[in-house]
């Protein structure tokens, strides 16, 4: 991530780990924080599942995870995943059987759970097949689901037995000469979430996967999320999440996005900046914004949007903005472009003039970027040229 020169109060600094693969997805080092979910379709219904995947993946999802409870879901795996849009990782509980299927189906990962996948036979079966058909692994500790003997040690879930058996399947792996893996440790309380993680990233340099697991509802599910993946983020900590909503999946995306987003660690689509509305409105803000996020929905280029109800801080927010629109009076408001004031416009001609303008920034943004990919292959085979005739 490039640093903040002129507003170093803005810098993440991201704790430094191992990179693998999930399919065409990099996962940890360097690269971008990948936005997962998960299916809560049937997962033998093929049709059904590959549909929601694709909608998943139509708002922004880089991985999708599919639970393969039993042999038919499996077997449905292999046509999802070879229609798949992006990586799928097979969630596994119970049945180390089910892990190998899903290796031979096309999984890019596999998901198995310490607490109860089996002993380190099956371990090293599931690790095998793994190996054979190019998957990942994330090693998935779960508060709700630790091993007998850390509950015995400690009494309860804490964070030294979370951390404990992430490790100690950490050592399963490694033994069995595989380092292709992530690792989480999902807990549905904030605090003990949290306190696992920052312990966790001290423990490996292992990518990992953020959550917090059975958050709740759509708003109750998001502020839970918000706050222990947020402050988890600003520390630095994690390579991949998923919200865990109980709502739709291309939601929990959507949400994500917004925490990634609201950090500086992703940049997708519109971010629109608006007031809460009060008696000073020149128009119906709250409306407004519904309109437009949904008007707006299929623009994935980055930029910023202020609608601001009246002018006691809408100039200050157009500033920085790229397109800005501020209510003044006998309903109208100024338009304000690249943080300058551009022309006034009626209310009702608001929404379609916004949404028009959104539009033509973003196919000149997303013009320049291919411009200036161009020129960049159009130097490099230029050097490949001068370094053959030298």
């Amino acid at each position: 991530m490039s640093l903040n020169h002129v507003r170093p109060w803005k810098n993440i600094y991201r704790r430094k780990s191992r990179q693998i693969m999930v399919g065409k997805v990099a996962v940890g080092g360097d690269a971008p924080i990948s936005v997962q979910t998960m299916t809560n379709t049937d997962s033998s219904d093929v049709k059904a599942t590959l549909a929601q995947v694709i909608r998943c993946a139509d708002v922004g999802a880089d991985i999708v995870r599919i639970s393969t409870p039993d042999e038919s879901s499996t077997q449905a795996l292999r046509e999802i995943c070879r229609e798949s849009p992006v990586p799928i990782v097979a969630d596994i509980h119970f049945h180390y059987k089910r892990a190998i299927e899903a290796a031979e189906a096309g999984a890019a990962c596999l998901r198995i759970n310490p607490g109860n996948i089996g002993d380190a036979k099956r371990v090293a079966e599931v690790v095998r097949a793994a190996k054979d058909h190019g998957c990942s692994i994330r090693i998935g500790v779960n508060a709700g689901s630790l091993e007998r003997h850390l509950l015995e040690k400690y009494g309860e879930p804490c964070p030294d037995a979370m951390v404990e058996s992430g490790m100690d399947h950490i050592k399963l792996l490694q033994d069995n000469d595989f380092h292709e893996f992530k690792i989480s440790v999902k807990a549905s309380d904030v605090f003990l979430a949290a306190a696992a993680y920052q312990a966790l990233a001290e423990a490996t340099d292992a990518p990992i996967h953020l959550g917090i697991t059975e958050a709740g509802g759509r708003v109750s599910g998001t502020v839970k999320s918000a706050i222990g993946l947020g402050n988890l983020l600003w520390m630095g900590i994690g390579d991949t999440l998923r919200v865990s909503l109980s709502t739709d999946p291309e939601e929990e995306v959507k949400v994500g996005y917004e925490i990634l987003k609201s950090l500086g660690l992703r940049h997708r689509g519109v971010t629109i900046i608006s007031c809460p509305s009060c008696a000073r409105q020149g128009f119906n803000v709250i409306d407004t914004v519904g309109k437009l996020e949904e008007r707006l929905a299929h623009v994935t280029t980055s930029m910023s949007l202020s609608i601001i109800g009246c002018v006691v801080n809408g100039p200050g927010e157009a500033l920085m903005t790229d397109i800005g629109f501020t209510g003044g009076g006998a309903g109208s408001g100024m338009v304000y472009l690249a943080g300058k004031q551009a022309h006034k416009l009626s209310n009702e001609q608001m929404i379609d003039h916004i949404v028009e303008l959104v539009e033509q920034k973003a196919a000149a943004i997303e013009a320049e970027a291919a411009a200036a990919e161009t020129d960049s292959d159009s130097v490099e085979t230029l050097g490949d040229r001068t370094e053959k005739a030298v």
